[in-house]
């Protein structure tokens, strides 16, 4: 607020506090309202919603009240309640056909209603009429006519103009379909049904029909039997049994009864008598043959046979015999044909030669019909006349084809079925169905969309052409109500058809189901209807269908629809509007369809918004789940196609709570706990935590434990460190992104009340395979023991935990394999007792038994050595054994005649006690590598297992001395890794002195030699080797030298310097 003066005006004032205007009622109805027939029985009512700004209220409160009466009768008004705000339309149901009806409609919020609008009036569309002709009835004026008579339909029920009347009648048991018989005009109310069959009980029926079609029938049935009359002729004539003077004779009674039989009459006479000279005898109605006797042989008779109602004798069947033995069955007929000429669309003419009878005449023929192309064969009559070859096959199906055959019978039986006859199809006819499920719906403002169903495959009675659409325009609604109950002329049906104008035609091709209607009037009322056609003519109509042309829905839906992820619980959608031309006027706003993907009947929920928004957020949404959304336009006419559907996922969100929180295996120590996924995981699952604790502190101490469990899969936990007696407080929560909330419960550990008492006596046993643990049973619980389990607590853990279970309960000892335990580890052992309460006090523990397996002396790494080494003693004596008794015979036989100078050289080596080597100087050729240490060269050593040996007849002079025996020693190379200094001169360099002359030249080694007294110890100590792996410290030597292994006595242990002992 300011104030104002001549001067000028003021600054304005501080603002107020907020202050909110009343509620009232809405000051205005909703507008623009139409009425249009849906239906037989209900009327759509269309209109605008009221604005934001005429609400006058809380705008969730708000709503619509219609309220629609008959002008014709006392304003009894009905009303229905729309709570929804934003509703734009609404369809009355339950209304009377053909009826008029006015409505209003007014707005409300919680204060109040607002004013009435202006009345519209509409009618709703003609229908059937709901109720049967009154006042039925039928007599018989004769054996082939029924008089039917019955008063119309009462007004109320007739639902539109009724334009005839239809007789249903049929022959009881005997026609599987009613026929019909139709009265047009409403002004007729009998009729007289003629060409009935004589004294059969016929069912009838009447109902009346409009434009729209048939009523409901009359009922209950009307029975009502014709006329008797003289009966047909009885059928079947044969004479089983015929004599040289006798025959007997069989018959049926007539197909054509007429009435009641109340006897029959056989006549015979010889055919060469006079015609008039019958015999005749009469039987009663029960008797099926006759025996006639006292006939002359060999000759022709000829018999008679009819049949007597109250109305006289009827037509006589007449048959021929001949009194002979000499009888036979007869020849099937043959040369079948059926003349296309004779061929119907429902009918053919068979015709045929009659075969040889058999020296008996033939009584009647068997005709029977197969539908190609897996149809069985049928009988379609067995009494046709002896005396026919021509046949008319009737009651069959439109353009179908058929194979007949025909077999004759006389008295002896029946022939053998005839050839048959080739395929014969019947021609086509119009089809005896319409088109189904017809819809008409605008779909511009100047055309409409028509759909139907084709006929069914068996009423198309031939290959199906095309559909013909005939459609007219209707007088408006207004002018048409005072007239169309008037009219009541003889030619209604045809004036009512052609009140406006007359049908168009269109034409459509026999594969569209769909066909769009253009180029109509605005604002015009039409009426559509359909039939099928084929080169015969056309089907029956459809009912007709009436349509408003002028308001069309939109014909496309949105378009680029885009569905984003906001958050965990909303999606933001934006689109863009249909095409303008197609969208039949101006888009009043759009309707959202939104449900989640795998469940669309359960959670679809829709949206309506108002221009000119083109973007919504869809809220309160499941997290983590995808959406399909689908978006539809709306104008004054209805509703558009919907999009094609668009998804998007909602972000993830914490978790729900496990659906179940349990525990089981309770123990004194231990537990098993699980869960359940959470019925809304909102997100994919990472795993889930869960947090123990005591409710009171144990000794002082309350231990919090908390374990985290990675996955979905694992939803269980074995626990194992509880405190016997104590209740524990678990909580589980899930995790996505975050943690959701916690899932609670409490448990005590065991032992519960009623469950055993501990067992006693337990024992272990060891076997060098298994475990054997004994006990005795405690004392029982409140119920009797059901088994055992087995606790044990391993020494790296420290921890009981649950080793066997499912002991049967009469067991005191159970075995365990050692396989079962870690090497290495004792175990502690101990019994628990199991009931229907749950699991006992545990025993005292056993004894610390260890896992570790005993295995037998010979088993033992040391006694295998041992056994190997022994081995490997023996087989080296056996080898050097046959060595010197080779040598020594090749020394035998290499003398030459040559000087030779020995050089006697013994040496003892320290073997560890074994027999002392002695050296005779013969030439010795040194091939190895060996290795350097501390830049001097060691004497080289042999390695048993790497030695080859060869012979050879060598007379090498060295210093002035003949060798007359020479054995040379090779050893494979050693590896550089074993060996790194290589003397590549000695490799391949020929020998350049003798072994002995290599130790004699140095003075070092010939004095420690020689001046070492008897049993003194050696100033170095080498190791025997065995096997060809030798350390890098190791060197190699290879000898040529012949050698006599000489026993030494006691004590003489004497290693030479720069050489190794080796056996």
């Amino acid at each position: 607020m300011r104030q104002v003066n001549i001067v000028g005006a003021s600054p304005f004032s501080q603002s107020s506090r907020v202050i909110q205007t009343l509620q009232a009622p809405p000051d205005v109805p909703p507008t623009s309202i139409t009425v249009r027939t849906a239906s037989e029985t209900s009327l759509r009512l269309r209109w605008v919603p009221l604005p934001d700004s005429q609400y006058n209220g809380n705008p969730e409160s708000v709503g619509y009240r219609i309220k629609y009466w008959r002008p014709d009768l006392q304003p009894q008004a009905l009303a229905q309640v729309i709570n929804d705000r934003l509703e734009r339309e609404f369809t009355i149901e339950g209304l009377e056909e053909w009826t008029e009806y006015e409505l209003q409609m007014q707005a409300f919020n919680a204060i109040g209603a607002g004013p009435w609008s202006e009345a519209v009036r509409g009618r709703t569309r003609e229908s059937v009429p709901s109720a049967a002709p009154e006042n039925v009835s039928a007599e018989a004026v004769s054996s082939t006519q029924i008089l039917l008579t019955w008063a119309s339909v009462p007004e109320q029920d007739q639902n539109g103009l009724i334009l005839g009347y239809k007789v249903l009648f049929r022959a009881k048991d005997l026609d599987p379909e009613p026929r019909s018989h139709v009265v047009r005009g409403n002004h007729t109310q009998s009729a007289l049904l003629a060409g009935l069959r004589k004294f059969v009980l016929y069912e009838l029926q009447v109902l009346a029909f409009t434009r729209i079609g048939n009523g409901v029938p009359s009922s209950p049935l009307i029975l009502e039997r014709t006329k008797d009359d003289a009966p047909g002729p009885p059928v079947r004539l044969v004479f089983p049994e015929v004599r040289l003077t006798s025959v007997r004779i069989v018959w049926q009674p007539p197909e054509e009864p007429n009435g009641i039989i109340l006897g029959y009459q056989i006549a015979y006479r010889l055919a060469s008598s006079s015609p008039n000279t019958f015999t005749t005898v009469e039987v009663g109605a029960t008797v099926r043959q006759f025996t006639a006797t006292e006939l002359a042989p060999e000759s022709a008779y000829i018999f008679r046979l009819s049949a007597k109602t109250r109305q006289g004798w009827g037509e006589p069947l007449e048959a021929t015999v001949i009194t002979t033995e000499k009888r036979e069955r007869p020849a099937p007929p043959r040369e079948l044909l059926v003349p296309q000429a004779e061929v119907t669309a429902r009918s053919l003419r068979l015709q045929w030669v009659p075969g040889s009878d058999g020296a008996s005449p033939i009584r009647y023929f068997t005709v029977q019909v197969r539908e190609l192309p897996e149809g069985e064969w049928q009988t379609y009559s067995s009494s046709i006349s002896h005396e026919a070859t021509a046949c008319a096959v009737e009651r069959l199906r439109p353009f179908t084809s058929y194979k007949l055959r025909l077999k004759a019978t006389n008295d002896i039986g029946d022939s053998d079925f005839s050839a048959e006859t080739d395929a014969v199809t019947t021609l086509q006819d119009v089809p005896g169905e319409p088109p189904s499920s017809v819809s008409v719906t605008p779909h511009t403002t100047s055309s409409v969309l028509i759909q139907w169903r084709p006929p069914r495959d068996e009423s198309l009675n031939g290959l199906l052409q095309g559909y013909r659409i005939y459609y007219r325009e209707l007088e408006s609604e207004a002018s048409s109500v005072t007239t169309s109950k008037t009219l009541k002329t003889p030619s209604a049906l045809r004036a009512e058809l052609t009140a406006q104008s007359s049908f168009q035609t269109v034409n459509s091709s026999s594969t569209l189901t769909t066909y769009e209607l253009t180029h109509l009037k605005k604002y015009r009322r039409y009426e559509v209807i359909l039939t099928a056609y084929n080169i015969i003519g056309e089907s029956p109509a459809s009912a007709p269908v009436e349509v408003f042309v002028g308001e069309a829905a939109p014909a496309m839906a949105p378009q680029n629809v885009r569905v984003t992820p906001l958050t965990a619980s909303q999606l933001e959608v934006t689109w863009e509007p249909p095409p303008p031309e197609s969208q039949n006027g101006n888009i009043q706003g759009y309707k959202v369809y939104y449900w989640e993907a795998e469940s669309q009947n359960e959670t679809e929920k829709m949206k309506v918004l108002f221009l000119p928004e083109t973007v919504v957020k869809l809220k309160n949404l499941t997290s983590h789940t995808p959406y399909l959304v689908s978006i539809s336009a709306f104008n004054a006419a209805g509703d558009g196609p919907q999009s094609d559907p668009r998804q998007g996922r909602t972000h993830q969100a914490a978790p729900g709570t496990p659906s179940f929180l349990a525990f089981s295996e309770i123990t004194s120590t231990t537990l098993n706990v699980s869960w359940g996924e959470p019925t809304a995981a909102n997100g994919i699952l990472q795993g889930y935590r869960v947090v123990y604790e005591p409710l009171a502190p144990v000794q002082g101490v309350s231990k919090v434990v908390t374990v985290d469990v990675k996955g979905n899969w694992q939803r269980w936990l074995k626990v194992r460190d509880l405190t016997k007696g104590v209740t524990y407080f678990f909580r589980v929560q899930a995790r996505t992104i975050a943690y959701g909330p916690e899932l609670q419960a409490n448990v005590t550990a065991g032992p519960t009340e009623g469950s055993p008492g501990s067992p006693r006596d337990v024992s272990v046993t060891k076997s060098t395979s298994e475990l054997t643990l004994q006990w005795t049973e405690g004392s029982a619980g409140r119920t009797p023991t059901t088994g055992y389990v087995i606790e044990a607590r391993p020494s790296d853990e420290g921890l009981w935990d649950m080793f066997v279970k499912d002991i049967p309960r009469g067991a005191t000892s159970y075995s365990v394999s050692l396989d079962r335990l870690r090497q290495g580890v004792t175990y502690e052992f101990r019994v628990v007792a199991v009931n229907q309460a749950g699991y006992g006090e545990p025993s005292n523990p056993s004894t610390a038994v260890s896992a570790q397996v005993e295995t037998p002396f010979y088993g033992e790494w040391w006694f295998l050595l041992v056994m190997a080494l022994s081995s490997l003693i023996v087989l080296l004596l056996v080898l050097f054994a046959l060595v010197l008794h080779g040598q020594n015979k090749r020394y035998k036989s290499c003398g030459t005649g040559k000087s030779i100078s020995n050089m006697e050289e013994t040496v003892t080596l320290d073997n560890g006690g074994f027999a002392a080597l002695e050296l005779n100087s013969r030439h010795l050729n040194v091939k190895n590598t060996f290795s350097k240490k501390n830049g001097t060269r060691s004497p080289p050593r042999p390695s048993p297992g790497g030695l080859h040996y060869s012979d050879e007849d060598i007379c090498n002079k060295y210093n002035s001395a003949v060798l007359t025996e020479s054995t040379n020693l090779k050893e494979k190379s050693v590896d550089a890794s074993e060996s790194e200094g290589t003397d590549s001169e000695s490799e391949d360099a020929p020998p350049q002195h003798s072994f002995v002359n290599h130790y004699m030249s140095d003075p070092t080694y010939y004095n420690s030699w020689k001046r070492r007294a008897p049993g003194g110890r050696a100033p170095h100590r080498y190791e025997a080797v065995a096997g060809s792996e030798a350390g890098p410290h190791l060197h190699t030597v290879v000898t040529t030298q012949s050698a006599v292994f000489t026993p030494a006595g006691p004590g003489a242990r004497t290693p030479l310097t720069g050489f190794s002992s080796f056996v």
